[in-house]
């Protein structure tokens, strides 16, 4: 008889999480399997960013308990990259040299020359070939994020965590990055696993597979759908035509009134 083997992926088994005993996350259960793209979605203070930093290992739940590919998560990981909204670039570093940092982390045994070779790689990838040599402070902000994933890329993490990347960018440059996400995941030889922040609905049934929708106050699961957009294949042609469709309108509006029913129920029982 061979042993059980857990399935590859996230698992997050009754976790709570309170700060100076005030809860800020209540039993949050969620099987999220390897290569899937899910975002979490929600308001302002329902907890999203703190279950990112609980699965990035960064802090350690109340109680529950929360499993990478069956091994428990008892601290940070080259297994789990994290993308912060501030993009977290090393200011005095050149761009080029901040990515091979990436590089020596998940190849330690490569030289400082195949190391840049490496980081120009990743460079391309998000488009910015063009801004090897400058650092941080003289690109946009599109481009210290586009920096930000070719980092996170670099570290070559089958699971990556993603802290409202876009929130902070234009509109157009947001729409960009989204689709360069997109399009970096479905050419990844092995497609990583995305938990994905964001308070925006439309940016969340745009880009995942599953958006899980958590309530505040504490921070719960209300609801937890599956995506169909995801795997519209002209979905980034034309955006528009997606925003339009009557099923993707239908589902936004289901999303917004959960919101919006949760707010209300706080805001009546405050």
């Amino acid at each position: 008889m061979t042993a059980h083997r857990p399935a590859p992926g996230l698992v997050l088994e009754g976790v709570e999480f309170a700060y100076e005993r005030t809860p800020v996350l209540e039993n949050i259960s969620l099987s999220i399997p390897a290569g899937q793209f899910v975002t979490l979605l929600g308001s302002s203070g329902c907890g999203k960013s703190t279950l990112l930093r609980l699965i990035a290992g960064l802090q350690t739940p109340d109680r529950g308990r929360l499993l990478w590919n069956g091994a428990a998560i008892t601290g940070t990981s080259l297994e789990r990259g994290l993308v912060f909204q501030d993009y977290a670039l090393f200011p005095w570093l050149s761009v080029v040299d901040n990515i091979a940092i990436a590089v020596g982390k998940a190849h330690p045994k490569t030289r400082k020359a195949e190391r840049r070779e490496a980081a120009r790689h990743y460079l391309r990838q998000v488009g910015l070939e063009s801004a090897i040599g400058k650092y941080p402070f003289e690109l946009s902000g599109g481009m210290r994020q586009r920096g930000a994933i070719a980092r996170a890329l670099a570290l070559e993490s089958p699971l990556l965590l993603m802290d409202e990347p876009f929130g902070a960018l234009d509109p157009v440059n947001r729409a960009r990055l989204q689709d360069l996400l997109l399009e970096l995941r479905e050419a990844a030889p092995v497609r990583p696993t995305i938990v994905f922040v964001t308070h925006d609905i439309d940016e969340a049934l745009y880009l995942s597979e599953r958006c899980v929708i958590l309530g505040a106050a504490p921070g719960r699961v209300l609801a937890d759908l599956g995506v169909s957009f995801a795997r519209h294949a002209n979905r980034r042609a034309d955006r528009q035509s997606l925003y339009n469709d009557a099923a993707f309108q239908s589902l936004r509006e289901s999303v917004a009134e959960t919101l919006a029913a949760d707010t209300l129920k706080r805001l009546i029982a405050a």
